[in-house]
């Protein structure tokens, strides 16, 4: 790794104008790609403590060799030249927020002699209109094959063209009147240029002017008693409604909006775009991507970027709705009005139709990145893959085929608990998961960990063995499941929590079961009485698992740290009501199911659980509701006996 500081510009050299700026190896590869409004503040950024920077920022100012930049008059500029840098240069410390699939388009060649409508894929060809994206290539064909019998143009290829011209004859589409077959000369060029282009109207949302056309001409050829003409129009008017059922009506008619939203995590993060054209989801499309170090606003804004980068003006909406505002917006929307020809607006949401479209797009997003994670953890070859490159990474001895990994969760040192969560062979086995209580509430964390570490591995050592083959039992002869010992311990946090997870094993007598932290902020893998620590990229199958490992620990802990938190807040109303102890609680709870049910009974009702009399359901009653009880006299109203 090289240090920043051999390559670091002087300060005074760096302009303060907007512009593009280039990192380099040593090699003279492009690396990183990134725009600046003010490049001598972006780039003095990058060149402050390496402890302060992301780790996949400060993995690219170590492997680069130096910096340039280029000066360009405005922030669309910028956009414009950092995009084309994108390109020509892909550099591998930029983002790439394009999947690897080519998702197919309905595509309508306008710049041929007689246009085609056809399935396209990859890039996109200048005299090329494209609807879509589609998620299937057979939804195109089934849209196509019903708006042919409205718009009868060309779908062969050029030599099935060029072969009926030769012939003199059609194909069978010609002569099921799916095609005006302009090969054999029955419409001419400019009559078939019509039928294309009134095609790409309707595809683009203009629905409703052939809609009410086809309706004026069948009530016409019917009152002429033209019942033939109007009932072949009758099936063209379903023709049309069947395809336009295929994409629901989500906005008003007249909106064209793109709506992405994402969901992400440390590592990744997935997109989701819905294209609507003429208040209708004609397309959507979705992919994950590695996650960089920008932030939120800065992914979105690149991702349009991406996005519309290589759009024709067709392709860029009147609307982009987003989930968070671009840093740049004003100049985004101008860069995207230049490509369009009219103007553009980027804008998140706030209420309406709108933004319960947007919700439905993220909840699209986080179910995308949530099957991801479920196929990525799945497959037993990334698996494999992982358990190795932490036996190789950790110097263990065996790969870790069981993985525990503790968290601990609280409030200010209140309702403290501990969390053990287990992973075999990479997966998570749920009937193994262990919640603790920290008996000595404290809000030192490393103070918890060595307590619930303790106590975990006493069951591994106390645990009786059977005598066939030294199976952790239990007393009644089962398997004991919770004295397994794990290959690898993984705790929440960096060198402290490691140290005092280290010395809890050390402690109890375990010395040969490897400790390690993950730190959550940078990613790091802490070992413990180790200066450094253990960088692996942010692609490594061994990260991802680490990281599956400790999110699951952490969701457990909190898991239980809320029940806990909302049972106090439960039992402390029913604390302090003299006579009502922990039994009668439990029993007040089970009869009516919540403090609130409590609060709403009579008296008569509180007084018909067993061990509450009337006269402790009076005082129970009091002290929930505030509302003051005559009581017959002679009664204890601590205890409800009634005196002598």
């Amino acid at each position: 790794m090289a240090d920043p500081s051999t390559y670091r510009p002087r300060p005074g050299e760096i302009p303060t104008e907007p512009g593009v700026y280039r990192f380099r190896d040593q090699h003279g590869r492009v690396i990183y790609v990134g725009k600046a409004i003010s490049l001598r503040s972006r780039l003095s950024s990058y060149f402050q403590d390496l402890a302060a920077l992301h780790p996949r920022t400060r993995s690219m100012v170590q492997t680069g060799a130096s910096v340039e930049w280029t000066v360009v008059r405005n922030e669309v500029e910028a956009l414009q030249l950092e995009y084309a840098w994108i390109k020509e240069y892909d550099p591998r410390f930029n983002v790439k927020y394009r999947d690897d699939k080519s998702y197919p388009y309905l595509a309508v060649t306008m710049g041929e002699e007689y246009p085609r409508a056809q399935v396209m894929r990859g890039a996109k060809k200048p005299g090329t209109r494209y609807f879509g994206p589609y998620a299937h290539a057979w939804a195109i064909r089934e849209t196509l094959d019903q708006l042919l019998r409205v718009f009868p143009m060309r779908t062969c290829s050029k030599g099935v063209f060029k072969r009926a011209s030769q012939v003199g004859r059609p194909c069978l589409l010609g002569y099921i009147d799916k095609c005006s077959a302009p090969c054999v000369d029955r419409v001419s060029a400019e009559e078939h240029r019509e039928i294309a282009e009134d095609f790409c109207d309707f595809m683009a949302g203009n629905t409703g002017r052939f809609v009410k056309d086809l309706e004026q001409r069948m009530r016409a050829a019917s009152k002429e008693l033209d019942f033939e003409t109007a009932a072949r129009l009758r099936d063209d008017i379903v023709a049309l409604q069947r395809a336009l059922e295929k994409s629901a009506v989500v906005l008003p008619d007249a909106t064209d909006a793109d709506v992405f939203a994402l969901a992400d995590d440390e590592l990744e993060v997935a997109f989701q775009v819905f294209h609507v054209r003429g208040g209708r989801v004609r397309g959507q499309r979705g992919w994950v991507s590695e996650k960089g170090a920008e932030d939120l606003a800065e992914i979105v804004e690149h991702l349009l970027q991406q996005v519309y980068g290589g759009e024709s003006p067709e392709g860029v909406p009147r609307e982009v709705l987003v989930p968070v505002e671009p840093p740049a917006r004003a100049s985004v929307e101008e860069w995207l009005s230049g490509l369009r020809g009219a103007r553009v607006q980027v804008r998140v949401p706030q209420r309406g139709d709108k933004r319960a479209l947007l919700e439905t797009v993220a909840r699209n997003a986080q179910q995308s990145l949530a099957r991801h994670k479920v196929a990525r953890s799945g497959d037993l070859t990334a698996r494999s893959q992982a358990l190795q490159e932490l036996q190789d990474v950790l110097e263990l001895d065996e790969a870790p085929l069981r993985i525990e990994s503790f968290d601990i969760s609280h409030v200010q040192g209140t309702d403290v608990v501990g969390s053990m969560v287990v992973f075999e062979d990479g997966l998570p086995r749920k009937s193994e998961y262990r919640r603790f209580i920290v008996r000595h509430g404290t809000s030192d964390d490393t103070a918890a960990m060595h307590e619930v570490l303790t106590r975990r591995f006493r069951h591994l050592l106390n645990a009786p063995a059977a005598e066939d083959e030294g199976q952790p039992v239990t007393p009644d002869g089962r398997p004991a499941r919770f004295a397994y010992p794990p290959n690898l311990v993984v705790v929440d946090g960096g060198l402290p929590q490691v140290n005092a997870a280290a010395a809890a094993l050390s402690e109890v007598g375990i010395n040969d079961v490897s400790v390690i932290g993950l730190a959550k902020r940078l990613e790091e893998i802490w070992v413990p009485a180790q200066e450094y620590p253990v960088i692996l990229p942010r692609t490594s199958e061994g990260l991802y698992l680490l990281q599956r490992v400790r999110d699951e620990a952490h969701r457990f802990a909190n898991t239980f740290h809320r029940q806990r938190r909302s049972k106090s807040m439960v039992s402390s109303r029913l604390d302090g009501i003299p006579g009502l102890g922990p039994a009668r609680q439990k029993a007040l709870l089970r009869a009516f199911g919540s403090v609130k049910r409590i609060e709403q009974a009579s008296i008569e009702d509180l007084a018909g659980v067993p061990g509450i009399g009337p006269g402790l359901a009076a005082t129970v009653h009091e002290r929930l509701t505030g509302e003051a009880t005559e009581r017959a006299p002679g009664v204890n109203l601590a205890t409800g006996e009634v005196l002598d």
